[in-house]
């Protein structure tokens, strides 16, 4: 994978472009093979991370950077996911404090960081250096499984 991003975008942190930000990851995705619940899902994750942004690192601050890269995973020569990198220049905090509310305090929001690791395969938060934060997140392309008589097959 290239260090350079495929696609690399400056938003400002105002909750109106969120939408653009949903639909461009979308939309890439679905470019890129996965299905239609996937798209949704990613551009959910994404939206929620964005959303923290601007909530949380920001204080609804409008007017700030936040960076967006993306690109695509690649094995054998064909897409297998997409590795997304959200960046900002809020202030930091110790990831290991990243961490929504408790599922069972029924209430409106907080439920953000849960969604997030609940849809995609990987994701990491780290202070980046001087100052603000990084989450890193990948989504594999989700493959059927194969039969175990043929996967038997295969081996014999």
């Amino acid at each position: 994978m290239s260090d350079k991003p495929d696609i690399r975008i400056e938003l400002s942190s105002n909750p109106a472009y969120l939408s653009g930000a949903r639909e461009l990851i979308s939309s890439v995705c679905k470019r890129l093979g996965f299905d239609d619940l996937t798209c949704s899902k990613v551009a959910l994750a994404v939206d929620e991370a964005l959303c923290n942004v601007i909530r949380h690192g920001y204080k609804y601050e409008e007017g700030k950077p936040i960076w967006m890269s993306l690109w695509p995973l690649m094995s054998d020569g064909e897409v297998d996911g997409i590795r997304l990198v959200i960046e900002d220049e809020a202030d930091q905090v110790d990831p290991t404090h990243m961490k929504g509310r408790e599922l069972e305090d029924v209430k409106p929001g907080g439920l953000g960081v849960h969604i997030i690791r609940d849809v995609m395969d990987e994701v990491s938060y780290e202070a980046r250096e001087g100052k603000g934060m990084r989450l890193t997140l990948v989504k594999r392309i989700p493959r059927p499984a194969m039969p175990a008589r043929l996967a038997k097959e295969a081996t014999e």
